[in-house]
C-alpha cells in the first residue's frame, strides 16, 4: 500500500469530476490510498467510493475533496476521524488506530438499507463471492448496485444518478 504525504501536492483535482470518469487511474482495481499520522492511518479505495459525502459532511476540516491530499488527519482527533470514516456507507474508507484507541468494531446483524433511487447499503459482516465462489470482496460495509448500470458490479459506481433510476414507491412493512 502507498502512504501518502498529509502536506500540500501539485496534483490536479479530479474529485468532483462527473461519475463518468470512472477511467482514470485511481479507479482500477486493487487502488488503497494510505493517509496516515503517528495516531490514526485512514484508508481509501476509490473503486468503492460513490461520493455519499458523509466523510465531507462530517469533518470538512479533515475531507475536503478540492485539497491534495484530500485527507488532512491532522485536522482532527484520532477519535473524530474514526467516529466520521465509520459513517462512510460503502466501505471505501477504512481505518486503522496507532495509538491505542477503538479499531473498529466487529458488526453486529447484517442490515440493509434501500436508498431512494440509488443502492442497497449494507452493513454487517459481508462476504461476497462470484459465481464459482472466489470471494470478490469482504467488508462491513459495502453498496450495491440496483439500477443495473454499474460498471463496477455488484457495487454501485453512482450510475444510478446517470441514468436517471428511480426505485419506485416505498413498501409497507411486513407486504
Amino acid at each position: 500500500m502507498k502512504r501518502l504525504p498529509t502536506g500540500p501536492t501539485d496534483e490536479p483535482d479530479r474529485m468532483n469530476e462527473p461519475v463518468g470518469s470512472r477511467d482514470e487511474s485511481r479507479y482500477e482495481p486493487d487502488i488503497k490510498k494510505e493517509y496516515a499520522n503517528d495516531q490514526i492511518v485512514v484508508t481509501w479505495e476509490p473503486e468503492y467510493c460513490i461520493h455519499a459525502a458523509d466523510c465531507l459532511n462530517g469533518l470538512p476540516a479533515v475531507f475536503d475533496p478540492w485539497r491534495r491530499p484530500w485527507v488532512a488527519v491532522d485536522a482532527a482527533s484520532a477519535d473524530e476521524i474514526a467516529e466520521v470514516v465509520m459513517r462512510c456507507p460503502t466501505g471505501a474508507l477504512h481505518f486503522q488506530r496507532l495509538d491505542g484507541g477503538d479499531q473498529e468494531p466487529e458488526p453486529e446483524d447484517p442490515t440493509v438499507q434501500l436508498r431512494p433511487n440509488g443502492p442497497l447499503f449494507v452493513r454487517g459482516k459481508i462476504r461476497i463471492e462470484d459465481a464459482s465462489g472466489h470471494l470478490i470482496r469482504e467488508d462491513t460495509r459495502v453498496a450495491l448496485c440496483r439500477c443495473g448500470g454499474s460498471g463496477n458490479k455488484p457495487f454501485c459506481d453512482g450510475t444510478h444518478r446517470t441514468i436517471g433510476f428511480r426505485s419506485g414507491p416505498s413498501r409497507s412493512s411486513g407486504s
